[in-house]
């Protein structure tokens, strides 16, 4: 049955979410189509450059990313009680560097006009901004304007109308430590099980290879599209009769001035709320490691060794590979230890939830007692 996104979202179970999101009859729109020989590479910089832009707005991090040729993969925290720390003044000029805003927040925002406004517009302005903080921590509001301004850049370099995107993203709650690393190297990669790339540094457009650059000294290159675009009425969601109207978005000269965020830094303490708890070096040990056996070629093999993070967090290393190439399909809209995934189910007043049996077998090792184990160290 299908859920509400407000229940598949939910900040009191946990703010790390894997989301995806494929272009419509999924088609090579964002690559190289063989079949019609176009290609349409450069647009995964696109998503690449505005998803990073979109997280210097919100108070949503990325902690990884992987464009493919007709999806995307993003894993990300929602950092609620960042944005209830913003005031009014800095809430609004977060919301208008997307949005134009109602004369009555023009007008707040400029100082001599908002000395003549009244006790009740002002009143006004500051109900609006709650509403806008609300939205600046919500992962619909960043989806549908990741989505929305991608798909007027290619519609109008097509110099098409109609949908870019296949519907709306799915996502995954992400439980505990177990899960988020699980989907952080899932995420990760995906061009390397997708034959795209034989190395982590060659996989382009994915958080790897921007990390790996980083740690050469090589900075983040952002990637916009090289015209204006005008918003095209199909390319905005539609409204329902009745409902209030959705704000529309800046022209894309205004969003593409926007600043890249950089990524979740890692920290092995797990003190840091806004980082990701493993260190940097043991989790590119991992995903070097688990690359090398799911790559195409090499499908079968066994590794080496075992990565410390799975020994750490009492993951099974054989287990772990196995379900590499089928991770997103194997749970449904939360991942996590049998433990965590049961508690979620007493919360919904579900039987079960899709995924049990994966997870007994991949996040938890039997002979470390890891079934019993507490989630790990996340906050929820």
């Amino acid at each position: 049955m299908t859920r509400p996104r407000s229940a598949l979202i939910s900040l009191a179970d946990t703010p790390w979410y894997h989301v995806v999101n494929r272009c419509v009859r999924r088609a090579f729109l964002c690559g190289h189509d063989a079949a019609t020989g176009c290609n349409f590479e450069h647009r995964r910089g696109w998503i690449e450059t505005r998803m990073r832009e979109l997280a210097s707005v919100f108070a949503i991090d990325v902690a990884a990313y992987a464009v493919m040729s007709n999806h995307y993969h993003i894993v990300l925290r929602v950092d609620a009680e960042r944005a209830r720390t913003w005031s009014t003044d800095e809430v609004l000029r977060r919301w208008t560097q997307l949005f134009t805003g109602p004369l009555l927040v023009q007008r707040y925002q400029q100082p001599a006009l908002r000395a003549l406004m009244g006790e009740a517009e002002i009143a006004k302005v500051h109900e609006m901004a709650d509403t806008y903080r609300a939205r600046l921590f919500d992962v619909s509001w960043y989806m549908r304007v990741l989505n929305e301004s991608i798909a007027r850049q290619a519609n109008a370099e097509d110099g098409v109308k109609g949908r870019f995107w296949e519907g709306r993203f799915k996502s995954q709650a992400l439980l505990d430590e177990q899960a988020l690393l699980a989907a952080m190297a899932y995420v990760d990669l995906n061009p390397v099980r997708a034959g795209m790339a034989e190395s982590l540094e060659g996989s382009a457009h994915t958080s790897i290879a921007a990390r790996l650059g980083e740690l050469r000294g090589q900075p983040f290159v952002p990637v916009n599209a090289p015209q204006a675009c005008s918003v095209r009425q199909a390319d905005v969601p539609a409204v329902a009769q009745g409902a209030t109207p959705l704000p529309s978005l800046l022209p894309e000269q205004a969003l593409a001035a926007l600043p890249e965020a950089p990524l979740m830094p890692f920290d092995p303490t797990g003190r840091f709320a806004q980082g990701v708890p493993f260190g940097l070096a043991e989790y590119l040990d991992l995903v070097d490691t688990v690359g090398r056996v799911v790559h195409p070629k090499k499908r079968g093999t066994l590794a080496h060794h075992t990565p410390p993070l799975l020994q750490r967090l009492d993951m099974d290393t054989e287990a772990f590979i196995a379900c590499a190439d089928t991770f997103f399909r194997t749970f449904a809209h939360a991942v996590g230890t049998p433990a965590s995934l049961v508690k979620l189910a007493a919360q919904r007043q579900a039987r079960a939830l899709r995924g049990m049996g994966t997870a007994r077998q991949v996040l938890y090792s039997p002979q470390k007692g890891g079934a019993q184990r507490a989630c790990g160290r996340l906050q929820f």
